[in-house]
């Protein structure tokens, strides 16, 4: 389907911006996201909750449609949205404020299409590299993103526009213990290939026909001993001699590609 002809409309009118200058923090329990495919992309996902959108002129004159009636809109000029976001964010001309998506359970994503694959990291916190995957995730059809609740960064406006619409796209589990969302998942018929630099395997030789888990530790430390220890096999990325390691979306994106077009 050609998604220019499926977007709700999503521009519209409003008065100027009034009130505090804002300090760059969202309200309790609210997520403040900003640029164009963030805020478009969340525009359009049902499962989100909005609370109030601020827009320049040109900004809301770059997003494809109308806002619905009566959306909590708002006119702003540059250097009000840069006090609503965090320093030197490229707001691009909006600011929305919106619920954080509903929590998921690893049950709500296993037992989907056996060739759509689901992304496991293991203590990624860069936000800008979680943003990164789920960008690929998104690119490349896979079923999920889970990564362990308590070392991974929370749903932020840094985390969507690193993945340009992704996160609205790719449903993102959160887990109290990785290494039973792993068990779970060999459960349920995935074969949990990991990443490691050390490993002996290509991974071109060791992915499989079936269910795939890709699973990633940080960079530096790769995966946790008891991580490595959960996966079915270990492979490695075939790079030159010239480079120690890939930067870990980098590496998740090659692998998600590799799993696509295998």
């Amino acid at each position: 389907m050609d998604r220019r002809n499926d977007k709700r409309g999503l521009r519209g009118q409003a008065g100027r911006m009034r009130g505090g200058r804002g300090s760059g923090r969202a309200s309790p329990g609210s997520v403040r996201l900003w640029g164009r495919h963030a805020v478009e992309a969340a525009l359009r996902n049902p499962d989100r909750q909005h609370r109030k959108l601020w827009a320049t002129r040109e900004g809301l004159a770059s997003l494809d449609g109308e806002l619905p009636a009566g959306f909590p809109l708002e006119f702003a000029e540059v250097a009000d949205l840069a006090r609503l976001v965090a320093r030197d964010a490229p707001h691009q001309g909006l600011v929305l404020e919106c619920e954080p998506l509903p929590d998921l359970h690893l049950d709500d994503v296993l037992g989907g299409e056996p060739g759509r694959p689901i992304v496991v990291l293991d203590q990624v916190t860069d936000p800008h590299n979680v943003g990164a995957i789920l960008r690929s995730a998104a690119a490349f059809g896979a079923a999920a993103l889970v990564t362990q609740d308590r070392h991974a960064p929370p749903e932020s406006g840094v985390v969507a526009k690193s993945a340009s619409g992704g996160l609205e796209i790719v449903p993102w589990v959160r887990v109290v213990n990785l290494a039973r969302a792993l068990e779970e998942m060999a459960e349920a018929g995935y074969w949990r290939l990991g990443l490691a630099g050390e490993a002996d395997a290509t991974f071109a030789a060791a992915l499989p026909e079936g269910p795939v888990a890709l699973v990633l530790g940080a960079e530096g430390e790769g995966l946790r001993q008891n991580i490595a220890a959960h996966c079915d096999a270990l492979a490695r990325l075939p790079i030159g001699s010239a480079m120690e390691s890939l930067n870990v979306s980098n590496a998740a994106a090659i692998a998600l590609y590799a799993v696509a077009t295998r």
